[in-house]
């Protein structure tokens, strides 16, 4: 897989990741995030203009993979890392987390956060393997709490969740 920026015309294709990558959740007993709309192409577009949507390409340059990422509080917030199951347990998602690692050291941040499922296999324990580690609530950032409220207010707080950061 070869790691690059997102282009604008890949940007739907990314919504179809995100559908395909959601589908999984279904056999959890978690519908709702198997059905939940993939970003918007605007939102899409945002990251992407920042330069913080990334895309991990098969041999043919199609994107298999894509993270959207944030700074927030002086760490690159990780908003979104999704892998089509044609590429899944490849070390893709690994693959962007460390691509992202290293434009956060270039943008001279601290650390990399996320908030996840805890109890979701390919969620929180997936990245304590990559060197995350959970946050207890007093240790939220004013920027991580706000993710945290806006997560509540759309309903993700039903399952277990949990703000992690890998220090770099």
């Amino acid at each position: 897989m070869r790691l690059r920026p997102a282009t604008p015309a890949e940007l739907p294709g990314l919504q179809d990741i995100e559908r395909a990558a959601g589908a999984p959740f279904r056999d959890l007993g978690m519908p709702e995030i198997a059905d939940d709309e993939p970003p918007t192409l605007d939102t899409l577009e945002h990251y992407r203009g920042a330069g913080r949507c990334w895309v991990a390409a098969d041999e043919r340059g199609r994107p298999a993979a894509y993270l959207l990422a944030e700074p927030v509080d002086g760490a690159l917030h990780i908003e979104q890392v999704s892998v089509h199951p044609r590429a899944a347990r490849r070390g893709v998602g690994r693959a962007l987390l460390d691509h992202a690692a290293g434009h956060a050291r270039e943008q001279g941040l601290t650390a990399l956060t996320l908030t996840t499922f805890t109890e979701v296999p390919w969620n929180a324990p997936y990245y304590a393997r990559l060197g995350f580690r959970p946050l207890a609530e007093a240790d939220l950032t004013p920027g991580l709490r706000a993710v945290r409220a806006t997560e509540a207010e759309l309903g993700l707080d039903r399952w277990p969740r949990v703000c992690m950061r890998r220090p770099l």
